[in-house]
């Protein structure tokens, strides 16, 4: 219970209370113990220290971790003490984005057999000088991808479902998919309503 607990997203608003990325609620503690970032509560926007934070004493039904002195409120919002500047929103091309891009489906027959069972396949194959990019690459289940082989789709008679492209979701707040109720507070409903990822 307290692992999961301590994984929970955290929303890390920079100090001018714009959202720059998500962590988890162990990291958030361990920033605002190192006075790198200090709590917020989402009711009144109240800022807390460590010290004030550890003296809050959880209410019925406050999601909380017991330590070996004091229960302590998980927190749901910190904001950096330090760091004012929005990160960049490029989303950097890597396998695991590809696989949350596709949403973990074979974009040929579009089979979400599991991870295990899926490759990253090149639409324009290497041999014929197709690159690792983000409009090249798409996810393909094993049998597809052997099927394709060295050809591009057209050559092999396999229509893509979609054309890939680089994505333009925000990573920033994705945590596993989680949302928190208190997080439209700080981030505008347009962030709702993009793909999130990690």
């Amino acid at each position: 219970m307290v692992a999961s607990v301590l994984e929970r997203p955290t929303l890390v608003l920079n100090r001018n209370w714009q959202p720059v990325g998500v962590a988890t609620v162990a990291k958030a503690l361990t920033k605002v113990w190192n006075e790198s970032a200090r709590i917020v509560d989402p009711a009144d926007y109240q800022q807390y220290s460590w010290e004030d934070w550890s003296q809050l004493r959880p209410a019925d039904g406050d999601l909380m971790i017991q330590t070996r002195r004091f229960p302590l409120r998980v927190p749901e919002v910190v904001m950096l003490t330090k760091y004012d500047r929005l990160p960049s929103n490029a989303v950097t091309f890597s396998r695991r984005n590809v696989f949350k891009r596709d949403k973990f489906m074979c974009q040929y027959c579009g089979a979400q057999p599991g991870s295990d069972e899926l490759t990253i396949d090149h639409v324009l194959p290497r041999a014929q000088g197709g690159t690792s990019s983000w409009t090249n690459c798409v996810l393909a289940c094993i049998d597809c991808n052997s099927r394709k082989a060295d050809r591009t789709p057209e050559q092999a008679r396999m229509p893509l479902r979609s054309e890939p492209v680089r994505p333009t979701w925000r990573s920033l707040y994705a945590a596993r998919g989680a949302r928190i109720e208190s997080w439209p507070r700080f981030i505008s409903e347009s962030y709702w309503n993009v793909e999130l990822a990690e």
